[in-house]
């Protein structure tokens, strides 16, 4: 697989890469959403809820959380995951303006 050059692209195209990335994925979908209904989730519930295998859930959550959509907090040894809020508005305001931009430029044709 090749290099893929982030550094040419702007922060903005490679945000909204990076957010495509982890909506791509159908159980890190379902992880949003069923964060989305909880004040704070552990891994082993979203498990249970989506019913992957705890080690599977795990890896998605790296990944959500490693884009800055979810933070997380332990609560003794157990950490418990909720979404970004301040984080998920600012990639639905790029994802809009993506969508709205483009939508124009067609217009235009």
């Amino acid at each position: 697989m090749g290099v893929t050059k982030r550094h040419i692209h702007s922060m903005r195209a490679n945000q909204i890469a990076d957010l495509a990335k982890i909506l791509s994925n159908p159980a890190r979908v379902a992880i949003i959403e069923y964060i989305g209904d909880c004040d704070g989730c552990l891994c082993q519930d979203i498990s249970e809820k989506i019913r992957l295998s705890q080690p599977t859930t795990s890896q998605h959550l790296q990944v959500i959380k490693r884009a800055g959509v979810l933070k997380s907090q332990f609560k003794g040894k157990a950490q418990y995951y909720s979404i970004d809020a301040r984080k998920w508005e600012q990639l639905q305001g790029l994802f809009y303006d993506f969508f709205e931009h483009t939508k124009s430029k067609m217009s235009e044709k």
